[in-house]
């Protein structure tokens, strides 16, 4: 089984979706992932879902241009600009982002923003209209986080006053300026998400993923021990902070791979069972205590603890030696040669697969 893919009854993003609370985020690249494969109505149902059950899309691990072109142009000039802030005189004057700056700066705000919150949530039209176009500024402060992304800072800016109205429109009186700056930003996020879906970036967060566990395993087999991240970056000439990305979506759908489900008992225990069986980590992780038993007790009690292998937390030399009764320096020598053990077992045939 693929372990991108889930034998339950919702589909992989839905059970995505559901692992979170109101409030709460998902990975965008990891979103994009799980609906690459999906028909154009999933991916609709998908951001619906988002909106109703009221989750934020991080944006953080989607890639910032890096292409050339008149467009990409546009949005570097914009993220680099918007460091400093984004004032009117940036820009040329027929720029339209300018005369939208220059006609944001002219709009007056009417009211106190306490008050206004009070009277929107009772329904007064003339409060909301006066409460959004306070707004406005903090949109254009909001957006300034999503530049370089794919879409140009006036969209952003224009989806960001639909959030703004959106969070207008839900106003109870309470708790107004994180509601307001949560649907500012999802209302970026899912333009920005939906450009590097329409850029190919789930299909590549999708190869990436089964990259990295096709080189987590291989690395596990012939270094006798789980690779360290540094180590499968080094193998997938990427980036260290990308394959730490990865690595998060991974153990994300793994998590997920085991959550429970409204099914009979007996089949419910069976079809987790079966999800965790089939990942690489814990086909790995069998493999490498089948292969301790070739070595003494000694030997298999340090490589268990210094590699975490029955679930707990790897340990360092200095805390193995405490409960082995041997010096840091004797650790790291009796895991050298029982590494060695199992690397010239394995060439030999002596120890068992």
């Amino acid at each position: 089984m693929n372990e991108l893919d889930f034998s339950f009854g919702d589909s992989p993003w839905e059970q995505l979706l559901s692992s979170r609370q109101p409030g709460e985020s998902v990975s965008a690249a990891h979103l994009l992932a799980l609906l690459e494969e999906e028909e154009e109505q999933a991916v609709e149902d998908a951001f619906q879902d988002l909106e109703s059950m009221e989750i934020g899309l991080d944006v953080s691990d989607l890639p910032r241009v890096k292409a050339a072109g008149e467009a990409t142009a546009r949005l570097l000039r914009e993220m680099e600009l918007s460091k400093d802030g984004i004032t009117p005189d940036q820009w040329e004057p027929d720029d339209p982002l300018r005369m939208y700056l220059e006609e944001l700066a002219a709009t007056p705000v009417y009211g106190e923003e306490g008050l206004l919150v009070a009277q929107a949530a009772q329904g007064d039209e003339q409060a909301k209209q006066n409460l959004a176009c306070m707004g406005l500024s903090r949109v254009l402060e909001i957006a300034r986080e999503f530049t370089g992304f794919g879409v140009l800072l006036l969209d952003l800016i224009q989806e960001g006053s639909l959030g703004l109205w959106q969070a207008v429109n839900r106003c109870d009186g309470s708790n107004y300026k994180n509601i307001r700056d949560f649907w500012i930003r999802f209302y970026m996020a899912k333009a920005v998400t939906l450009q590097a879906r329409a850029n190919g970036v789930g299909q590549k967060a999708r190869r990436g993923l089964e990259d990295y566990k096709q080189v987590d395993e291989r690395l596990l087999g012939e270094l006798g021990r789980n690779p360290t991240l540094e180590e499968i970056a080094e193998q997938l000439h990427m980036e260290l902070e990308e394959a730490e990305s990865i690595r998060k979506m991974l153990d994300d759908a793994r998590l997920l791979a085991q959550v429970k489900t409204p099914e009979e008992p007996e089949e419910e225990e069976q079809t987790q069972q079966q999800a965790v069986e089939d990942t690489a980590q814990f086909q790995s992780r069998a493999r490498i205590l089948d292969m301790l038993s070739g070595l003494d007790q000694k030997e298999a009690e340090l490589l268990t603890l210094r590699f975490g292998l029955e679930g707990k937390p790897p340990v360092m030399p200095e805390e193995a030696g405490k409960r082995l009764g041997i010096s840091p320096q004797a650790v790291l020598q009796m895991e050298t040669a029982a590494l060695a053990k199992l690397r010239n077992g394995q060439k030999n045939g002596t120890l068992s697969q």
